[in-house]
């Protein structure tokens, strides 16, 4: 169904932060891309779980049998959210950062000295530095070519998947540019070459429907905190793709998929929190299954926050002084996020005189450093980023045009 303005209206109702002000002033949220605000459902299902069942798995009595129950509806959840074939494919970690050092590692062991590592500029440090980091073990890592446009050079990337490449860690989408990725090129060109295709999609994850299944990703990384819930990571493997890799793990831990990558006990609660956040998201969809009422809410919701971010990218380059970094929105598919220089005023001046105005930015290279570098703005102070959430409405984005004008 269509997501409107009045259904973001009314959907600010279920996020108690929003109530919030400070200093006297009524708080803006545009700080999307660095962690949302969540709704009450996920409190309550939180609280929940501390009031009823806060003990560990696998014990034979009857609190515990409810948290076995309710991690394997998280993981059936989690993997309607992301169109899995069963709960079998989602594993649970501290964060997606985590997660993926764990991943790199157990993937490091099965390479040999010579082996390629392809990696982007534009990524996140968090699906570049635990890739980087097996160039100890004789990995050659290459990196796919940042345009200026925002854009990664396609051409650069068919040339540089090879027969020596093993592992491609591509983003879906661009937490400080928003560009959203051509991973069916990505998928193309590993197939070719049999190469791992690791997605890290922190960012695509609150703003888009994901099918791993036509995405055919190997393994797919988000964060809970980015769509409405907890701080925990995600991890989707492909069937029998984490079977084969020596993972990191103790003796006594279940050796088969999910479990195989997840070390210790993990935060039960939280994990019930994910459930929560995709429950409440499908709520703003229709149809038969959970599965299809999430396609249907997550659409809608793109829909609307595409168009909103359209309007401030519309606006706010009229203002004097202003430039636009990454595409515009005449792309197919975007993220709604904008990010924008300002002469006269470093990123963090304008972000720290827009807080005093009560209106959340962020500013800085976002952990995408070596995208802020190649564009020339690391001396500069990086971006000041705007991100539009489901819960962001015009009047919003109204208040952060006036603290930009005031700058002068």
């Amino acid at each position: 169904m269509a997501f409107t303005a009045d259904h973001s209206e009314r959907c600010r109702r279920d996020f108690p932060a929003l109530r919030r002000s400070a200093e006297g002033k009524d708080l803006v949220f545009l700080d999307g891309p660095g962690g949302v605000q969540v709704p009450t459902a996920v409190i309550q299902a939180m609280a929940d779980f501390y009031e009823t069942c806060n003990v560990n798995t696998h014990g034979n009595f009857a609190p515990s049998r409810e948290v076995d129950r309710r991690m394997h509806v998280a993981r059936e959840t989690l993997a309607a959210f992301v169109g899995a074939a069963g709960p079998e494919c989602i594993s649970f970690g501290q964060n997606m950062t985590t997660l993926n050092f764990a991943l790199s590692t157990a993937v490091g062991r099965t390479l040999k000295e010579g082996d390629e590592v392809l990696i982007t500029q534009l990524d996140h440090e968090a699906n570049r530095g635990p890739w980087l980091r097996l160039q100890e073990r004789g990995a050659v890592i290459q990196e796919v070519k940042l345009k200026e446009s925002g854009e990664l050079d396609l051409a650069d990337m068919a040339a540089k998947v090879t027969k020596r490449t093993r592992v491609f860690a591509i983003g879906a989408s661009s937490n400080a540019l928003g560009t959203v990725n051509d991973l069916a090129l990505a998928r193309r060109l590993t197939r070719a070459v049999d190469a791992l295709l690791v997605v890290d999609a922190v960012h695509y994850a609150p703003h888009f429907p994901i099918d791993v299944g036509a995405m055919d990703a190997d393994f797919l990384l988000c964060s809970g905190y980015k769509f409405y819930g907890p701080h925990v990571g995600v991890l989707y493997s492909k069937p029998g793709a984490l079977d084969r890799l020596p993972t990191d793990r103790l003796s006594v831990q279940d050796p088969a998929a999910p479990y195989r990558i997840e070390t210790g006990t993990l935060n039960h609660a939280a994990i019930d929190g994910m459930r929560a956040a995709v429950e409440y998201l499908a709520s703003w969809g229709t149809g038969g299954t959970l599965r299809e009422r999430i396609v249907d809410a997550m659409s809608g919701i793109s829909a609307y926050e595409h168009r909103l971010a359209r309007s401030y990218h519309d606006e706010v380059r009229r203002l004097p002084g202003v430039r636009l970094w990454g595409p515009d929105f005449t792309t197919p598919v975007r993220a709604p996020t904008v990010s924008i220089t300002l002469d006269g005023h470093t990123a963090g001046e304008a972000a720290t005189a827009l807080g005093a105005r009560g209106v959340c930015v962020w500013d800085g290279n976002f952990y995408a450093a070596r995208a802020v570098e190649i564009l020339g703005l690391a001396d500069r102070g990086g971006l000041l980023r705007t991100g539009v959430s489901m819960y962001t409405t015009q009047h919003d984005i109204g208040r952060l045009l006036e603290g930009l004008q005031a700058l002068g």
